[in-house]
Parts: structure tokens; sequence; C-alpha cells
């Protein structure tokens, strides 16, 4: 099976870091087309994946971005259109793996005469995307041979918008827990070099943005006993430095100055979590999947999120984790105490959350279904 796969980012985000695990077992015969240059191409390179950059400097087209915006940009996309359509005419189909790839991959697989799978890892709302952006993605994503949804929040989310439920299936993304159970850094190391060896540790893990909602974990943490502290791991990207530097003023505002620790983009996120003794998600909008939430519960460590989106397909309250209305700093604050105060109760839902994780979203099982979805437009283009 010959797959042409697009992606937009430069850089490795939730979609990309899924992309890797999907064209894996493709690599001698597939391509993965990329709309900027950045580090995810040499991600993809030390996987032996077939990688090109067909743009130096991307699209700039964002989620929120109105109908004027989208048509200036047009221009741009008629050259990478071309060259899409014409590289594809050497693969069987194009898998589009996000919005911009989808508008470009739509046009391509119409030019090409090759059918489009769009692997959808948004929630197609207003809470994230601009009514004109929504509309697009809704109308190409109808066109498509296939669309694979993250989780039944992302499908009906496409649904709700005018999407067609016949051409959509419903794919949790994969992982290896291999990868998660054994660190490559010291848990007593790391937690001597954050001063915090003696802390009771609640990590989170994404960018600096406010609906990751960071600031909901700050607010949580003024309520809980001294010896709580948070590492904040992630930096901000997309224009959002001014919410870092509003997060550092609400931390120094509630004296937190000494239990919230910073420590911006790191590569080595397994050792972190392990390091951590609960893993906190917090965003204020849905999430179409929740990534952290898998990788936390892979590594062992028990986990709060936001009840919202596609977590609370992850998360069996009261057996494999905590879930808490998103914003909601006193609940999250009294998730957080019972962590801290009763340990064997965080260490039995750790154990079961590993243990479902490490069946339900294993990367063997994910590409299995994948392959038999291809498979079958594959054999209804014949």
């Amino acid at each position: 099976m010959k797959i042409l796969f697009l992606d937009q980012s430069g850089k490795p985000g939730g979609a990309e870091l899924c992309l890797l695990d999907i064209a894996a077992p493709y690599r001698e015969t597939c391509r993965v087309a990329l709309f900027a240059d950045g580090s995810f191409k040499t991600l993809l390179e030390q996987r032996q994946i077939p990688v090109q950059v067909l743009m130096q400097n991307g699209l700039q087209v964002r989620k929120e971005s109105g109908l004027r915006q989208g048509l200036t940009s047009l221009g741009r996309l008629a050259p990478l259109i071309g060259r899409v359509a014409k590289l594809a005419r050497d693969y069987d189909l194009i898998y589009a793996n996000t919005q911009k790839a989808l508008v470009v991959g739509a046009i391509a697989s119409f030019l090409a005469r090759r059918p489009l799978v769009y692997h959808l890892h948004d929630i197609l709302s207003l809470d994230h995307f601009s009514r004109t952006n929504q509309r697009i993605a809704v109308a190409l994503a109808n066109r498509a041979a296939l669309v694979i949804a993250n989780s039944q929040a992302s499908r009906q989310a496409l649904i709700d918008a005018g999407g067609k439920g016949d051409r959509t299936v419903v794919i949790y993304n994969g992982f290896q827990p291999a990868a998660y159970r054994q660190p490559r850094q010291d848990r007593a190391t790391l937690r001597r070099a954050w001063g915090l060896e003696n802390s009771f540790v609640v990590g989170h893990f994404s960018r600096l943005s406010p609906w990751k909602g960071q600031h909901v974990l700050v607010e949580a943490l003024a309520a809980c006993p001294p010896q709580v502290a948070a590492i904040l791991v992630g930096e901000a990207l997309f224009g959002e430095e001014e919410y870092a530097k509003q997060l550092r003023r609400q931390v120094e505002a509630l004296g937190l100055g000494d239990r919230v620790l910073f420590l911006g983009f790191q590569s080595d996120v397994t050792s972190l979590m392990h390091a951590c003794d609960l893993i906190a998600h917090t965003s204020t909008a849905p999430e179409p999947f929740g990534r952290v939430v898998v990788e936390g519960m892979l590594c062992g460590r028990p986990v709060v999120a936001a009840d919202a989106g596609g977590v609370r397909e992850l998360i069996d309250p009261e057996k494999t984790g905590w879930l808490t209305s998103p914003g909601d700093a006193v609940a999250l604050a009294a998730a957080i105490q019972q962590c801290f105060q009763q340990p064997e109760v965080g260490e039995a839902r750790a154990i079961a959350a590993q243990s479902f994780a490490s069946y339900r979203f294993h990367i063997d099982h994910v590409n299995a279904e994948i392959r038999a979805q291809l498979q079958r437009i594959l054999a209804g283009m014949e």
C-alpha cells in the first residue's frame, strides 16, 4: 500500500506524534509531505520514514481565521496543491493528517484522481474554530472517502456540524506501552534538581495556552497544603506569550513562587512524568482526545483530568483516575488533596489505568484498525 501522508506542521504536536506511529509500518512505500520545515522532519528521518518539505514558511491561516484571511491564502495554496497532486499520482491514496492538509489534499485528490483519507484530530466546534474554517473543514471532510476521528467526541462534533457519519470511524490514538515503562532519567535525581524532593509533585504537560488551563491548576494549588508543588512543562506557542506572563504574575501574586516551576519545552516527557506524583490535565474547552492523559496512565501515574470531549472516554472515575469539571479549581484541589492524603487510592487507580491503557491504546491494535480501513477504501476503488 503506497500512501502519501500530508501534514501542515514542522513542529511535533499531538497529531504529528500520532502520524509518526501510523506512517512507520509503511516506511518502505510511503512519503510524508510537510508544509513547513522543522524538528518534526528530524523525528521522521530518525524513524527512517521518507519525508519531503514542500514549503519553508508554512501556511499562515489559523483556526480562528475569517473568510478574508482564508481567501488571501488561496494564492499561496495553488502551487502547493499542484505539487501535491503531482506527487499523489505515484501513490494509492492521500492521507491528510491536519485541517490545512485536508484543504490541500481534497483538491489534490480530485486532480490526481486518488482517494482521500482525513484523520480528524480536532473537535470542529466554535470553541476551537471560526465559523468559516468550520464550514470549510466539514465540506471538504464530506468529500473524503474516509474520515478517521480520534474520539467519539470528535466524530460527534463533525456530525453536529454537518459531517457525514457513515464515512466516519473512530480509531483512538496509538501508543507503544513499553516506551513509557522505563524512564531514561532517575526520579530522585530529577526531584532533587527541582528542589522538590520532599514535595508532592503535580505535573502539567502542555503548551502554555489559556484553553489548556494552567491557571486553573495554579489556583487549585493555592488551596492545597504547602507540601504540594507543581511543574509546568511546555512553552507558549502561536502568539500566546502574554498568557505565559500572566501565569507567572498569578504564581507570584498567590505566593507560590517556590511551589510552581516553569520547565519550558522538554523532550524527555516520560522521565518527568515518572518523577511526578500526579498528572493534571486542565483544559477549559473540550479536548479532541487527550494524549497527555494516556501518557500519564502508561507511565503508571495517577491522573486527574477535565471532564469534557474525548477525555471522558479515557478515564473511568473512581477506577482509573479523577474527572473534574473544566475550570473548576475547587474540585481540582479536592482531587489533588485526596491523592496526596490517600496515596493508596492514587496507586490503585494508577495500576488499573496502566493496565487498561496498555491494551486499549496499543499501537499494534490501532495500526491494524487503520490498515483494515485503508484496504477497504482501496478495494472499493477497484
